[in-house]
């Protein structure tokens, strides 16, 4: 008798293979239920409520990873080495959302997920599985979220990976956030002419500029094999996890710093600072030194021959979080971060004039604003 898989021919969604990504996936959220209460959040045990104070406001961001983890598909593939290279992945996925959170004074508290995947057989990868479903776990840890749900279609007819990858999915998410008390709000409505620019480090790529990044290392002789002067291969440095700066905003808030911006160092590169609609200048004075810049970056202008214009405004250049402050705030937030673990770098200042980012160190490069 031949036994016929009746899941694999309806509509080539093959549920078997998908359930435990779904199951494991639930495992890795019941674990995480009481990260919240560090915050007087409740969560209940299916995930459907919460409690908290009375005086707060809840927040919700929904963003995509992006093709970040193309390149972790392709060292999967190539690398030998037997590593998913997805240990990162879901932390880059949810501190997409969970940083942007922070930059409105929220603090997350409740996170789902979704892969979506070219094919059922993606999700029936144990190795990757386990890598992908316990980054997310440490990085709802780490912030004080909980993984309550999640989504994971196969959509054969929608999602194609470029080749030589096989499958790759499209990795986002939607967190929730608390900002207690109300007063915590922050939305850039108090930037002003006269604001220091303090600017935190990031870890490298985070999750913006890797389509370029994909781009440039395809046309090297080893790809993403190439080794770096670190001993790591391009793949290994690109695929370093995006740091969450949720916590150097807890601190400032427990420690009453008040802010007029917080800016993720995102999409858009050194020219997102920007950010804001007014007719504002950004002038930048100091940066870190060369060899302080994440040598992906690096490696990018001056071995793959990537105008510095191009990084500037694709790749952070090494500022993952930015803070505006007034003056005489300056150094209190600057001694709160450093004993959260964050030192921050005062880079330039808020003028007056058209709206546009002037980058010093680099012989006043005028650097449009983002989507310009």
């Amino acid at each position: 008798m031949t036994v016929v898989n009746i899941y694999a021919e309806v509509g080539g969604v093959d549920y078997k293979q998908i359930q435990p990504f779904k199951d494991f996936m639930r495992e890795i959220g019941l674990r995480t239920l009481t990260f919240p209460n560090r915050r007087q959040v409740i969560v209940e045990s299916d995930g459907s409520y919460c409690t908290w104070s009375k005086d707060h406001r809840l927040c919700q961001v929904t963003e995509g990873l992006g093709n970040k983890n193309w390149i972790a598909e392709w060292m999967y593939l190539f690398s030998g080495t037997g590593n998913s290279y997805y240990s990162g992945i879901g932390i880059d996925n949810a501190l997409m959302a969970a940083n942007d959170l922070a930059a409105k004074g929220a603090l997350p508290i409740i996170y789902t997920d979704e892969a979506a995947a070219g094919d059922s057989e993606w999700f029936n990868d144990a190795n990757r599985r386990h890598d992908l479903g316990e980054s997310y776990f440490r990085v709802c840890q780490e912030t004080g979220m909980a993984l309550v749900g999640g989504e994971s279609p196969s959509l054969r007819y929608l999602i194609r990976a470029t080749e030589p990858v096989k499958s790759a999915p499209v990795l986002s998410g939607c967190a929730t956030g608390i900002i207690s008390p109300a007063s915590f709000k922050v939305n850039g409505s108090r930037l002003r002419p006269r604001n220091v620019i303090l600017a935190a480090p990031s870890t490298g790529l985070h999750s913006n500029g890797a389509s370029l990044v994909i781009g440039k290392a395809l046309g090297l002789p080893e790809q993403f094999l190439t080794k770096l002067p670190n001993g790591k291969t391009l793949g290994e440095e690109a695929l370093i996890p995006t740091r969450s700066y949720v916590q150097l905003v807890e601190a400032l808030q427990q420690n009453e710093v008040q802010v007029s911006a917080f800016l993720p160092g995102t999409g858009d590169g050194v020219a997102k600072l920007a950010f804001d609609k007014r007719p504002l200048t950004y002038r930048i004075h100091t940066w870190w030194t060369e060899d302080q810049i994440p040598l992906l970056f690096r490696v990018m202008h001056e071995v793959c021959e990537v105008p510095l214009d191009t990084c500037l405004t694709t790749f952070n250049w090494g500022a993952g979080w930015y803070i505006f402050v007034d003056p005489g705030n300056v150094q209190k937030t600057m001694d709160v971060a450093e004993k959260a673990g964050y030192p921050l770098l005062p880079v330039g200042t808020v003028e007056e004039g058209p709206r546009q980012t002037v980058f010093g160190p680099y012989n006043n490069m005028v650097l449009p604003p983002p989507g310009e």
